[in-house]
């Protein structure tokens, strides 16, 4: 039974260190993905998550790193220093032209 128990504590303590992480617009379509859920250890800058992201998805490169991608932290648009941290949503957009 204790086993049990373990499993469960295990699975809170990964759930609490998530990052729900969604894509828009352009963006969402050229990555073939909407929204995703990321584990982190630490707290990391909006860059180095992207980098992280990058590393797993290296197709991403070009929409993620190489264009200007907007960053709303927690639904607050926010710069790349920015630190996201365990439970806090993510959203990133493609840039937004007016005319």
């Amino acid at each position: 039974m204790a086993a049990g128990s373990e499993t469960n504590l295990n699975n809170t303590n990964a759930a609490a260190r998530q990052v729900k992480v969604l894509f828009f617009g352009q963006l969402k379509e050229r990555l073939k993905c909407d929204k995703l859920t990321v584990e982190i250890a630490h707290p990391l800058s909006i860059k180095a998550f992207k980098h992280m992201l990058v590393e797993q998805n290296p197709l991403w490169q070009a929409w993620l790193e190489e264009r200007d991608v907007l960053c709303a932290l927690n639904q607050t648009m926010s710069s790349s220093d920015e630190l996201v941290k365990a439970g806090d949503e993510l959203a990133f957009f493609p840039p937004v032209t007016g005319g």
